[in-house]
């Protein structure tokens, strides 16, 4: 048997943990599991609303001419006014009667020098509309599909977090036309502005695929696989089948010096604008 002195020293004796400190032991890796998972659902949560977010504001675009400034004064003032080519980004407040909100319209100057200026608010957009000349657009189809093909290549190029904007085409000035008894005007020059628009395209998109530099965009843009184009399928182009996404028309029309009529609930009567009024008030 061992004998201890005074002078021996004391063996220590084992810890022992309590069933506190052995539970809190036990759930530190549980913790740290648990904290792990709820980190990449909020990082997760982040990204999604930040790959969703949209902008607050409606882009017209399009050639000089095609009636851009006379559509938004319609709708600011409810009157079409006197206009002339705008050289000069404007921008209102346009009021939704049926819905009572408002949306930010920005036009956007259609002369080639400065066209490129929509790019500046691709960032706030929600939308862009493309207004087209449907009385015109049968002798000069190509230089508007050169400027809408560089706006479906910006849209195209945005990056994935941002949320592409929807795109309409306007068929306007569709009041110049004549309908017929299987046809409206309206719907004559939406066929007439999607047949001549989608072969324009066409002819910049085998031109693209054959590796000829295509007119309207710049070197390293004429480069890229894509092109703004890509359509699903193996056949012409086709606004239906276009890889950025769904592409909406309709048919408007104003009158210069005449009132507009404002579409609400008690006022069924509809004028020029009233399919761009629907189509806004669906983006509100």
């Amino acid at each position: 048997m061992e004998e201890y002195s005074a002078d021996t020293p004391k063996r220590p004796e084992p810890e022992v943990l309590s069933p506190t400190s052995a539970l809190n032991t036990q759930l530190l890796p549980i913790a740290a599991v648990l904290l792990a998972v709820l980190l990449v659902a909020v990082f997760a949560l982040l990204v999604r609303k930040k790959s969703s977010k949209r902008g607050d504001a409606v882009i017209l675009a399009g050639c000089s001419d095609a009636g851009k400034t006379a559509i938004l004064t319609t709708l600011t003032y409810q009157q079409t006014l006197p206009t002339h080519a705008s050289m000069q980004t404007n921008a209102a407040l346009v009021a939704l009667p049926s819905s009572r909100k408002t949306l930010r319209v920005v036009d956007v100057p259609g002369h080639p020098r400065i066209r490129d200026q929509f790019q500046e608010h691709l960032p706030q957009a929600k939308a862009l509309a493309f207004v087209v000349d449907a009385s015109t657009v049968s002798r000069n189809g190509a230089a508007v599909a050169e400027h809408l093909h560089m706006i479906m290549h910006a849209l195209t190029s945005l990056p994935p977090s941002r949320s592409t904007p929807s795109l309409l085409i306007v068929a306007h000035k569709c009041d110049l036309l004549k309908g017929t008894a299987n046809a409206s005007a309206e719907q004559l020059a939406i066929n007439r502005v999607r047949t001549i628009l989608e072969r324009e395209l066409e002819k910049r998109r085998s031109t693209h695929a054959n590796g000829v530099a295509v007119e309207g965009l710049g070197a390293e843009d004429a480069e890229s696989e894509i092109g703004g184009l890509e359509c699903t399928g193996n056949g012409e182009f086709k606004f239906a089948e276009w890889e950025g996404g769904e592409v909406a028309f309709i048919g408007t029309s104003v009158s210069v010096g005449k009132v507009a009529q404002v579409v609400t609930e008690k006022h069924l009567e509809k004028d020029g604008l009233s399919s761009l009024r629907e189509w806004l008030e669906e983006l509100a």
